[in-house]
């Protein structure tokens, strides 16, 4: 059994959170396809325009969308005759098919306790409020959760992590502010294996003005983790905000740069039309999206369904 399957057990409960944290994008992209066939019967070239029009404008991006309308053109040259009416079902199976290709696996979580995750990710992105919601479901399911408070230039995302600490009832690893990140990073994998944790979660600066100095400090905690620790970290986090569309790509791209990703979170897609990045990233990046936040509260975030997402963005029941 995984560290993380209690996020898989309520399926039907996970699928009304998304689809309600999905409602704007979906909106979006369901009330466009319906102005672009309006009054049409076949999909033609001018249909095909406005098809990469709207999925850009969703913030797909322009080479997936440049993926997607050829796999589209694909199709209906081969079947020589596609309704208007069909259009959707064929985008959400280019879409599906697309998000399922090439894909890797998550690593596997059975491995020597504790688990510890590296979380990076530029501020404002939701970095530190997708590690107390992760760490708050962690502790209710049962495991034991240590937090290292790693973002020690900013007062605030320190003193936010130990909020949320005392909100899940966790340890927090916390040498205040200016202090040195990777000493925190240290004093909390050595706090997690004394207190045999199964997960420890270390925050890190999210600083993106100096590639080179945050790719020298990012190796430096990972160096130091490892000395308590030789597996870790066994997941290094990237949270993005999907909120900020192509943005999010662009920042996807810098810190693939500066540090080994091996998973996303993306986050405050309940507030935004932009939920179409998620496709993009799933295309452009080997990386795989683990989590999604669709809400305020901490039961909001979720592990990434890739089937559960394209049904929520289309609306089938």
């Amino acid at each position: 059994m995984g560290l993380f399957d209690f996020f898989t057990k309520n399926k039907a409960e996970n699928k009304e959170q998304l689809e309600k944290g999905l409602e704007k994008t979906k909106s979006g992209f369901l009330g466009g396809l319906s102005k672009l066939i309006f009054g049409k019967s076949t999909i033609d070239d001018a249909v095909l325009d406005d098809l990469e029009e709207m999925l850009i404008q969703s913030d797909v991006g322009v080479d997936t969308t440049l993926k997607i309308i050829e796999r589209i053109q694909a199709r209906v040259s081969k079947d020589k005759y596609i309704n208007t009416s069909e259009l959707d079902k064929i985008l959400k199976l280019e879409i599906a098919q697309l998000m399922t290709e090439n894909h890797p696996q998550i690593m596997d979580e059975n491995v020597q306790l504790p688990y510890v995750i590296m979380v990076v990710g530029v501020n404002g992105a939701g970095k530190t409020t997708t590690i107390g919601k992760l760490a708050y479901q962690l502790q209710k399911s049962g495991k034991k959760v240590v937090l290292g408070a790693g973002d020690t230039f900013r007062a605030a995302a320190v003193d936010q992590l130990k909020t949320w600490g005392e909100r899940a009832g966790v340890t927090v690893v916390s040498h205040g502010m200016n202090t040195d990140p990777a000493a925190v990073a240290y004093d909390a994998v050595k706090q997690g294996v004394a207190e045999k944790a199964d997960v420890v979660i270390v925050d890190t600066a999210g600083r993106l003005h100096n590639k080179l100095n945050l790719m020298n400090e990012l190796s430096k905690i990972k160096n130091v983790m490892k000395k308590m620790h030789p597996m870790a970290p066994h997941e290094v986090l990237l949270v993005l905000d999907g909120s900020t569309g192509q943005n999010a790509i662009n920042q996807a791209r810098e810190f693939t740069k500066a540090t080994e990703v091996t998973a996303l979170a993306i986050t405050k897609l309940d507030g935004t039309a932009k939920g179409g990045v998620v496709i993009g990233i799933s295309d452009q990046f080997k990386i795989p999206v683990k989590y999604i936040g669709v809400g305020e509260k901490p039961t909001d975030l979720q592990l990434f369904n890739r089937e559960l997402f394209v049904e929520s963005l289309f609306g089938t029941k």
